[in-house]
């Protein structure tokens, strides 16, 4: 028989943490600590298995799992010596989602579960306490209708928002006993009108549609973006967790809280989390009532004239203490707490590895490895790639005005500016429009995860540290500022007011998630000061890796910015770009309009200059690493005006007869050009202009050379070829501009001829051209393009349709297609190596700073990769952790 449940209590488990899979972060976190010995509530996981089996059978169950979970019940029952559905000492349980990935707030959880008519009265009857009793049984109706019945929250919140305006109270802690019993007739007549049917009172039943509900979360809208987002597979599936309750709503002596095991944002080893006395877990991220700090330190710091936990509870806090100790010693790892006290007695209900900022990762990692509870190697791959860019973004220029109009809670760090929006919606839209925005909300709720996706940065007035907003903002590394409570929110007029200033949708707005504040207007920002802990992890990272790592480079800035971020060398500079400057561009189009050779050259002795200053100046930046320039590569027609107004005012400023462009604009217009007269082509049909970007290269790398004393060696890239009889050409009149250059400067050049392999033939055909090629560079936004036969300008238009349909596992744009693309890279290296067993390949595109594609970049035993100059540390550490045999996938 197919094991479905696994139980967990007592000081034993039946699961581990080794079987995360199964029993998903939660379960396996609860066995581990049941395991261990610590206090927690015992209960049963219901495998993802169960899940996948949900789904492939029209959302039904095996048919033995009914008697597992009854016999599980009877577990937990036990252990507490409550019976669930007891008239008269009710076990009542909690119903928690808990996939193999952590999902803060995507998916449900229903607590309070077994309450009725009558369980509620023995419930009040047993604690001696008929408000606690009442406040979870409208508890459990609020979330049990929301789950299970889909009845929005907000009709129970207005039923006791008018309770409260009526009454005088502010919190829901005033509610008397007698008022609560009120309220839960007035839920249950509202969940009749809304549902139709009475509110369940049968306990089994209501239990078997939490289940359902929970598995069904897994397929929810918010679910399936946050799935998407941090590519999570649609296969994995939930478990289900039901835990005895706890309650940390019995008054004074009670609490639930959320803590780390160090600080999350920034790494620092102190305890940090918040609580709140006599409240539910669900009240803590809410943000229905201002949480406190669980030290004295962090209260102190906070400057709140709330207690903390440790002067409250010290006997619960210091219980509290020892168990963080005890489990980050033994997952060697900061920890994700969740606990409940109730009379003052400590639950632990969760652990798992904690969300943190990129920055923060760097001082865990370093800091674990210095103590000894993991070496440098397990510190580097600890560190998601990927989330090295939140550390490589602009912070607010300290030297800027600050016209401050009120302060939160720093909830993740970084700065940024845009337009107000107040509904994810609105972002969403916005951003589509290429605009930035700040979405700015009461609170954010699972629902929003698309807009806090498209805003540049999250703004909430109610919510802790922990709330939603900063805990899914911290995993996206977006900036974000919550519980700025003296801002007032009108999403209705689409105002916010604050400081006594009104600002309306559309209005600038800056918030700075590493001080809380929230700032009127766009402020100046300046590039970020990297930690000594990354630079730190960064050099254990660089002894592992074999890969080289390059950038992207085409102006002195572009290089500076590489080496600063640790590029050894420059793998693509894309000369056409500096075609582009207002004072070349009059000579480039003067060069095309030519309608003989000896107007041609004439027009590109104006260029040589130029081009040569640019080269001089990219050779001394670089000090003698390695330089790969490409040669004219883009289609003319893109240098030439385009409509008669700009035709004419061009043709002006250059001296030229209007008709005369307009007709050469026209003959070079192509029906589709990146498949046209580009690349190597226009270097065949006019070599002239090979043989200028040749000759300033190499007359650089002299004059760069007796600068800087150092030698360089340029390597010049031949882009788009097709055939070894294309590459010949072309290297002919490379050749001989070299042979030029040093019989004319006395000068011995050493440099390297290779090309771009972009196209599929140019990869079958390896083996021929790498006879003349002296190294290949896989371009492979082009080879992507060819491959496929999809224009990457144009792919957005069903590329969102294939993934979401499962046509495709991702963006091929975004990570290579190992199937398709990177079977071509694989015969490209060994067909060319099997040439020249020396060839030096590597990688330009895009896909350079991509982690999944860099690893594959490892396998396929490329030289090096080369990517966009803020992308290369996040290259540096993808191909270490290449090295170390840890997959692209990332750390859960």
């Amino acid at each position: 028989m197919a094991k479905w449940v696994y139980t967990f209590g007592d000081g034993k488990a039946e699961g581990s943490a080794d079987l995360r899979n199964l029993l998903g972060g939660k379960g396996a976190g609860l066995a581990e600590m049941a395991g261990l010995g610590l206090p927690v509530p015992p209960g049963f996981t219901i495998t993802t298995e169960v899940c996948a089996y949900f789904y492939a059978n029209s959302q039904s169950y095996p048919t033995d799992l009914e008697a597992q979970v009854k016999a599980a019940l009877g577990h937990i029952a036990r252990i507490v010596g409550k019976n669930f559905g007891d008239r008269e000492n009710p076990l009542l349980v909690s119903v928690r989602s808990g996939g193999r990935a952590s999902m803060p707030g995507m998916m449900d959880t229903v607590l309070n579960l077994g309450l009725n008519d009558e369980t509620v009265e023995a419930l009040a009857k047993k604690s001696g306490d008929r408000r606690f009793a009442y406040d979870s049984y409208r508890r459990f109706i609020t979330m049990y209708a929301n789950v299970v019945l889909g009845i929005d929250h907000h009709h129970f919140e207005e039923i006791l928002d008018d309770h409260k305006d009526r009454s005088g109270y502010s919190l829901d802690t005033e509610v008397t006993a007698d008022e609560w019993v009120k309220l839960v007739q007035l839920y249950k007549e509202r969940v009749q009108e809304e549902h139709g049917q009475p509110f369940p009172q049968d306990p089994q039943q209501q239990l078997w549609g939490a289940i359902g509900a929970v598995f069904g979360s897994w397929m929810n809208a918010r679910a399936k973006t946050y799935r998407r987002l941090h590519n999570i597979p649609e296969s994995w599936g939930t478990a289900v967790n039901v835990q005895a309750m706890v309650f940390g709503n019995m008054g004074d002596t009670s609490a639930t809280g959320v803590a780390f095991t160090r600080n999350p944002s920034t790494g620092e080893r102190s305890l940090y989390g918040e609580f709140l006395i006599n409240a539910q877990g669900e009240d803590v991220v809410a943000g229905i009532r201002t949480p406190q700090e669980i030290t004295e330190a962090a209260r102190k710091e906070a400057g709140s004239t709330n207690p903390s936990l440790e002067r409250l509870l010290p006997d619960a806090f210091a219980e509290l203490v020892r168990i963080y100790q005890v489990l980050e010693r033994h997952y060697r790892d900061m920890q994700d707490l969740e606990f409940t006290i109730e009379q003052g007695k400590l639950w632990m209900l969760q652990t798992r590895s904690g969300k943190r900022t990129a920055k923060a990762a760097l001082r865990i990692a370093v800091e674990l490895a210095s103590e000894g509870l993991i070496s440098k190697e397990e510190a580097v791959t600890r560190i998601e790639p990927a989330s090295l860019d939140q550390l490589l973004h602009p912070t607010i220029d300290p030297k800027a005005e600050r016209k401050v109009i009120a302060t939160g809670l720093p909830a993740s760090p970084g700065a940024a500016s845009g337009e107000i929006v107040f509904t994810s919606d609105d972002a969403a839209t916005r951003k589509a429009e290429g605009r930035k925005v700040i979405l700015v909300r009461v609170e954010t709720s699972p629902e929003d995860i698309h807009g806090m996706h498209a805003a540049e940065g999250i703004l909430t007035t109610r919510g802790g540290m922990t709330s939603h907003a900063a805990v899914v903002a911290r995993g996206m590394g977006k900036p974000c500022v919550s519980g700025a409570g003296a801002i007032r929110v009108d999403p209705v007029k689409r105002i916010m007011t604050a400081g006594g200033l009104t600002l309306k949708e559309g209005d600038l707005l800056t918030i700075d998630g590493s001080t809380g504040q929230v700032l009127a207007g766009r402020i100046a920002m300046i590039e970020p000061e990297l930690s000594d802990e990354f630079g730190t992890l960064m050099g254990w990272a660089d002894a592992v890796r074999r890969l080289g790592v390059r950038a992207n480079a085409d102006t002195p800035n572009d290089a500076r910015v590489a080496l600063k971020f640790g590029a050894e060398g420059i793998g693509l500079c894309r000369t056409e770009h500096m075609f582009f400057d207002e004072n070349r561009i009059q000579a480039v189009r003067e060069m095309i309009l030519a309608g003989e050779e000896k107007s041609r050259r004439a027009a590109l002795a104006k260029l040589l200059p130029m081009q040569r200053a640019d080269f001089v100046e990219l050779f001394e930046i670089m000090q003698g690493r390695p330089v790969t320039i490409r040669l004219l590569d883009p289609p003319l027609h893109e240098f030439l005006p385009h409509g008669e107004e700009e035709i004419a005012e061009v043709a002006a400023a250059m001296g030229a007869d209007p008709k005369k462009l307009a007709a050469r604009a026209q003959e070079l217009q192509e029906f589709n050009p990146m498949l046209g007269f580009r690349g190597c082509r226009i270097a065949i049909a006019y070599p002239e202009i090979a043989e200028m970007q040749a000759r300033a290269i190499f007359e650089a790398a002299v004059e760069a050379g007796r600068r800087t004393g150092k030698p360089v060696v340029p390597e010049v890239m031949v882009p788009l070829i097709a055939t070894r009889a294309e590459f010949d050409l072309v290297k002919e009149h490379i050749d001989a501009m070299a042979e030029a250059v040093q019989k004319e400067t006395g000068q011995k050049i050493a440099y390297q001829v290779g090309t771009m392999i972009e196209l599929p033939r140019a990869a079958l055909m390896a083996g021929e051209i790498a006879q003349a090629a002296e190294f290949f560079s896989f371009g492979t936004n082009d080879l992507t393009q060819t491959t496929w036969g999809i224009s990457r300008d144009d792919a957005a238009t069903f590329l969102d349709t294939y993934t979401a349909r499962g046509i495709l596992p991702g963006d091929p744009f975004i990570s290579i297609d190992r199937q398709g693309v990177g079977e071509l890279m694989r015969i490209g290296v060994e067909r060319g190596r099997k040439t020249r067993p020396d060839l030096k390949v590597g990688i330009c595109g895009e896909h350079g700073g991509d982690p999944a594609s860099v690893a594959f970049c490892h396998e396929v035993a490329l030289d090096y990769v080369s990517c966009s100059p803020f992308r290369v540390p996040i290259a540096r550490l993808a191909a270490a952790q290449a090295a170390l045999g840890k997959t692209a996938a990332g750390q859960a």
